[in-house]
């Protein structure tokens, strides 16, 4: 396991858990599904389970530092890589991948978000394992593709062929295309077909396979990191990044290499994964009662109301009657009601509170 890393993304925002996630204690840091480890604290639970503590890296928001010692304080503080600006998971890729490198130019690597849920560790851990055994023979980069189990428009979907090399893994196949996030009737073409998966933005690869990728795909974002060669694991490490931030470009990782490289594979997985990404996707994973509501509060008592999401403190007491389909949260003094169909405009809801009532709300 000596050359086995972690990467862990945590520097989003979650708009569109408002009102829980705010911009000062956004989702990834919250216990959004009332388990008592918080979705941070879960992911670097998995990731324990394929390489050491000593090699797990998180990448965080500046901002979000103190949140990261307290949730993680067995992690060592200086795995810790704030940045100093939000640029996209690219520059935040390319700066651990560097950095790892040259620490280590035998690692291979993991890239996770923060903020998903998976519930089969087991079954998580193995195909993990499954890459990192590829990654090491092979320049390759891989991603984890999740079967779908519905027609989602909210995910990215993966197209797939036949490996152009022998597999030992039969789950592993070479990536035809990537298709962001179609409308419903793409998306229900796609699952029919059995030719796609869901994208879970789960990488694998060598740190010198990604090197490599994003010198060739994206020099420009590439060259900004490649400068501070010399400094990184330095005490001018922080200075360099601090002035990299403010002229590296807002991109993805899967525009800026993963949908321009000629060496992408995708491993199928079924390892009980949702990114989370809304509350709509939250009421899916949480029980529910006989009139199919998912509560989180301990004092929630409801009638003639079905297919709800309630997620309030548990000293708050809350009675609902005659709502269904609806999402009811309560955080720090917000309250939000809104139909579940119409949870997209979460986001508009944010801005106008931005706008109409000040940054303490959001």
């Amino acid at each position: 396991m000596n050359n086995y890393y972690a990467i862990i993304m945590a520097g989003g925002v979650g708009t569109r858990f408002w009102p829980m996630s705010t911009t000062q204690h956004p989702k990834q840091f919250l216990d959004i599904l009332g388990t008592g480890r918080t979705l941070l604290q879960q992911t670097y639970d998995r990731l324990l389970g394929v390489c050491d503590n000593s090699k797990i890296y998180v990448v965080t928001s500046s901002a979000y530092q103190q949140l990261v010692e307290q949730q993680l304080p067995n992690l060592p503080k200086e795995n810790i890589l704030t940045e100093p600006a939000r640029k996209n998971t690219a520059p935040c890729v390319a700066y651990a991948s560097y950095k790892i490198h040259k620490l280590n130019p035998k690692a291979i690597t993991i890239v996770a978000p923060s903020d998903h849920l998976i519930k089969k560790q087991e079954t998580f851990v193995k195909a993990i394992k499954s890459c990192f055994a590829k990654a090491e023979k092979e320049d390759c980069l891989i991603t984890l593709g999740v079967k779908p189990t519905r027609p989602d428009t909210g995910y990215g979907y993966i197209q797939i062929k036949d490996s152009d090399v022998v597999e030992n893994d039969k789950r592993i196949y070479k990536v035809k295309t990537f298709t962001e996030k179609p409308d419903h009737d793409m998306a229900k073409f796609f699952m029919e077909s059995g030719d796609f998966l869901w994208n879970s933005g789960i990488f694998i690869w060598s740190t010198q396979s990604v090197i490599k990728a994003m010198e060739s795909s994206d020099p420009e974002l590439a060259n900004v990191f490649k400068e501070g060669w010399d400094t990184y694991n330095t005490l001018k490490e922080k200075e360099f990044i601090n002035k990299a931030y403010t002229v590296c470009k807002n991109i993805s990782i899967d525009y800026s290499v993963m949908e321009k490289a000629k060496n992408v594979y995708v491993r199928a997985s079924m390892f009980g994964w949702s990114d989370l990404g809304t509350w709509g996707s939250l009421y899916t994973h949480i029980p529910k009662d006989k009139s199919r509501n998912a509560l989180v509060g301990k004092n929630v008592i409801t009638y003639d109301s079905k297919n709800c999401i309630v997620h309030v403190p548990n000293e708050k007491l809350v009675v609902l009657q005659g709502l269904e389909d609806y999402i009811v949260v309560e955080s720090d003094g917000v309250l939000m009601i809104c139909k579940k169909q119409d949870e997209q405009q979460i986001r508009n809801f944010v801005n106008d509170v931005k706008v109409n009532k000040g940054e303490k709300f959001v």
